[in-house]
This record gives C-alpha cells, sequence and structure tokens, in this order.
C-alpha cells in the first residue's frame, strides 16, 4: 500500500496543477472582460460630459445610422447604461477576488 502512496501524491500533484491552470485563465478572462467593461465605462461617461456641452438637438449611432434624438431621453439612457456597467464591473470585482483567493489556497497546497 506504501507503493501506492506516491503516485497517488503524484495525481493529485497533476490534478492540483491543472486546476491551478484553469484558475489562472478563467482569472485572465475575467480581467479581460473586466477591463473592457472599465473601457465602455469611461466612453459613457465622456459621453456624457459631451452632452452637457451641446445644445438640445444631439443625434446617437444605432449600426450605420446617425439619429436625431432629444438630450433629456440621451442623458437617461447614458445614465442607465453607466449604471449597468459600474455594476457589472463591481460583479467582475467580486468573482476576481472569489477565483484569486482560490488560486492562492491551490497554490500553498501544491507547494507542500
Amino acid at each position: 500500500m506504501n507503493e501506492n502512496i506516491p503516485g497517488e501524491r503524484q495525481k493529485a500533484k497533476e490534478k492540483n496543477m491543472q486546476e491551478l491552470q484553469m484558475l489562472e485563465q478563467n482569472l485572465q478572462n475575467l480581467l479581460l472582460q473586466k477591463q473592457a467593461f472599465q473601457f465602455e465605462l469611461r466612453e459613457t461617461q465622456a459621453a456624457l460630459k459631451e452632452l452637457e456641452k451641446s445644445g438640445e438637438e444631439v443625434f446617437k449611432m444605432i449600426g450605420q445610422l446617425m439619429i436625431k434624438t432629444d438630450k433629456k431621453s440621451m442623458k437617461e439612457e447614458l445614465i442607465n447604461k453607466e449604471k449597468m456597467i459600474d455594476l457589472r464591473i463591481k460583479e467582475f470585482g467580486k468573482q476576481e477576488r472569489a477565483l484569486a483567493g482560490k488560486f492562492e489556497a491551490l497554490q500553498k497546497e501544491a507547494l507542500k
């Protein structure tokens, strides 16, 4: 039975390393998604600033069309978009912390 223990330890280490690699990949994907939303948030905030400078006549892009819209509804749309994106970024932060915690725990276990 002692002969089998080193083999089992090796299998456990290999499994642990695979899990670490998967967690690392998931964490990287999550960070990329979070960065994309952060970029979109900055764009939305910049659009809100420009909207404040504009007159009452504003336009928005829908696909390849530019459509005239009123400033008030455009502002509401951008504010709602900003809130939604901010919530998504916060959720990504929670997921990031959870994955990082799992990663650290597995890494400590692997180093034993």
